[in-house]
């Protein structure tokens, strides 16, 4: 059994790391695999006489997982513009979804938090000068 560590800076999320799993165990001669987006890490366990370092490093670059993290520029300016909120479009395209759009919008506090979210409560608000008085 061989062993050896590679670094996947693009494997930060659970998901990630289930499909470079996937990847990984879908190679005839994988034996056992650890992987952690805490650390962008993969330890794999391999047969030797099945494959290869480079066919493993191969995989993970078919699937995207090698190299850096390629982090687009948002636009500066909005796609539109009402009673002073501005709207940012933003498209990414990815193999698996195709294309995909999105806004984005700026919103502001109600007084209340936008959701429920279990052992949390409403935040305390500071009162002001004119309600201590």
């Amino acid at each position: 059994m061989t062993e050896f560590s590679l670094e996947v800076p693009v494997m930060y999320a659970d998901h990630h790391v289930q499909e470079v799993r996937r990847v990984l165990f879908e190679i005839e001669g994988v034996k056992e695999i650890y992987a952690s987006s805490s650390f962008h890490t993969v330890k794999i366990d391999y047969d030797a006489k099945k494959t290869n370092q480079t066919k493993i490093k191969a995989a993970l670059e078919q699937a995207g997982y090698s190299g850096e993290l390629a982090i687009p520029i948002e636009p500066t300016i909005p796609a539109s513009e009402r009673e002073g909120e501005k709207y940012f479009r933003k498209t990414t395209l990815s193999t698996q979804t195709e294309s995909i759009i999105g806004f984005e919008q700026n919103v502001g506090y109600q007084g209340r938090s936008q959701w429920p979210v279990p052992g949390m409560g409403i935040l305390d608000v500071a009162k002001t000068q004119t309600e201590e008085s």
